[in-house]
């Protein structure tokens, strides 16, 4: 068996979970605000008008908390990741910058199991917060690899690797999609480009 076949690559935050609603809302209960054009920026320090360094700190005190174990889906990923996996016998690899802390990973994996169910996954890996993925994705190049994110930094690395990427469309992204990587809206049309109907 081939090393993909039938194993989707995917990224979490923003691709299979929706972090930024709860980040958002877990924020306003500090006292932090959007900027006016806040939706349309990656950085926290730039969406939220604070310094870079307090902006990684911020992230990490996050993801480090209890409320990373209650995300809930990105937009229709439960549908589609589910009719992948039963109809098409397609299995996930999530790699994701979450953090290194055990019990942060462990709410992590009770988050996705309790959303999408055990069945679905292959392994997930976390790796350190807002860390890069080029180490984590290197055993699949050149495999062809299906590799499913939302930066479009780890979106290149994915193309560079080989593997065939989709970027999933957010307002800080959309207008910034690279070469040879397919820009989409959701779940649905990357099912539907799996699957051969477009």
């Amino acid at each position: 068996m081939e090393l993909c076949e039938r194993l989707i690559l995917t990224d979490c935050d923003g691709v299979i979970l929706d972090w930024e609603s709860r980040f958002h809302q877990w924020m306003t209960t500090r006292g932090y605000q959007k900027t006016k054009n806040g939706n349309d920026v990656y950085k926290i320090g730039t969406r939220y008008g604070i310094e870079k360094t307090e902006g990684d700190r911020l992230i990490r005190e996050f993801n480090n908390s209890s409320w990373i174990k209650f995300l809930p889906a990105y937009k229709d990923s439960i549908y589609y990741m589910d009719l992948l996996h039963r109809r098409h016998g397609f299995r996930f690899l999530v790699i994701t910058s979450l953090s290194v802390d055990p019990y942060s990973q462990q709410l992590r994996k009770e988050n996705l199991y309790d959303l999408f169910g055990h069945q679905l996954f292959e392994d997930i890996i976390c790796l350190e917060t807002g860390s890069d993925k080029d180490q984590a994705l290197e055993p699949f190049r050149d495999s062809g690899c299906i590799w499913v994110e939302d930066s479009i930094q780890n979106a290149q690395v994915g193309r560079d690797l080989g593997l065939q990427t989709f970027l999933v469309e957010h307002s800080h992204n959309r207008t910034r999609c690279p070469d040879r990587v397919q820009l989409v809206p959701n779940w649905e049309t990357i099912y539907r480009y799996i699957t051969g109907q477009i």
